[in-house]
């Protein structure tokens, strides 16, 4: 039985910082995941050894027992390690708990019940591991005894998951089938980070435990023609020349299905910002409730001259030039 290098597994440095190991962790468990690797028993034996590996460099109390054993490993297996009576205490002593490492993102340190469920029956890790957290181990499922749950039974984990909404969708409230074939609605209003919880769709528990949830971290993909800000919605208003200068209107487009008019001043400048209340984002928990649409006027010159549209823009030159010598 040959001594397991954890630091070579992950790829780190024995300095590395407890931040590095869980980015080399996260990295490998999704370049290996069997989920990503149907049937290649090559990756399911190094995402064994990956979740052995942080399974004890990723707890600080048993990264710091595996450091200080080292080449004394050995010792420590001939002294009866895992054997009924053994004292860990003379060799400092290890605490295990097979109940689930630190958590992040989708990636955390697998189970020993999760292990034998993706892997079979046979102890999901190996012979080294076992000579150190054998013993361990049992305490472990007396404790779990004690606490009123048998050994196979085991909540299921809260699990979530991101989804891209469009803002069309945000705005109207929308409804969505996921790939476990449970229609979701997602509420009007919702904004980017927002989660929408989907009761029981989680992880499913072992031995009849519950289930736990599944919540769905919302995704605001950008819209070509609006932008949102808060509850406010902004846009852009084409607005031909001749109508910034002489007054008139302009159609201002709305998720409700129908556009504004919006009324021009003579001579809006541009880049003139209109308020129009109440035609924004709806609130969520609120639907009757909106913020305001902010439309920017953008004038549109024109790109190419008939010879009697020049014919009267250089009669404007003109008389701007004699308004201005009068001026004067």
């Amino acid at each position: 039985m040959d001594f397991k290098d954890y630091y070579s597994t992950l790829g780190v440095a024995k300095t590395a910082t407890d931040k590095e190991i869980k980015q080399a962790y996260r990295k490998l468990a999704r370049k290996h995941h069997p989920d990503v690797n149907p049937g290649d028993k090559a990756a399911e034996s190094r995402f064994k050894e990956i979740n052995e590996a942080y399974e004890v460099l990723g707890d600080p109390a048993k990264r710091k027992k595996y450091d200080e054993l080292g080449a004394n490993w050995r010792a420590y297996e001939q002294a009866g390690a895992g054997s009924p009576g053994f004292d860990p205490g003379q060799f400092g002593g290890w605490n295990v708990n097979f109940g689930g490492g630190p958590q992040s993102g989708e990636f955390r340190t697998m189970t020993e019940d999760e292990m034998r469920e993706m892997f079979g029956d046979e102890h999901p890790f190996s012979d080294f591991f076992q000579t150190f957290f054998g013993g361990a181990a049992a305490g472990e499922s007396a404790r779990r005894g004690r606490s009123g749950r048998s050994r196979g039974q085991r909540p299921g984990r809260d699990v979530e998951q991101e989804i891209e909404l469009g803002l069309e969708d945000a705005y109207q409230g929308t409804t969505r089938r996921l790939s476990i074939n449970v229609d979701v609605r997602i509420p009007a209003g919702v904004i980017d980070g927002s989660r929408v919880r989907v009761a029981g769709e989680g992880e499913m528990g072992t031995g009849g435990a519950q289930s736990g949830d599944l919540y769905l971290r919302i995704r605001l993909a950008p819209h070509p023609r609006f932008e949102r800000k808060g509850r406010d919605l902004h846009t852009r208003v084409a607005v031909p020349l001749t109508t910034a200068v002489l007054g008139g209107e302009a159609e201002v487009p709305t998720f409700a299905g129908k556009s504004l008019r919006l009324k021009i001043p003579a001579v809006t400048q541009n880049g003139q910002v209109f308020r129009l209340r109440g035609h924004g984002m709806p609130v969520a928990g609120k639907p009757d409730e909106h913020g305001d649409l902010y439309a920017t006027v953008d004038v549109q010159l024109p790109r190419t001259l008939t010879p009697e549209q020049r014919k009267h823009f250089e009669e404007l030159r003109r008389l701007e030039k004699s308004t201005a010598h009068s001026a004067a």
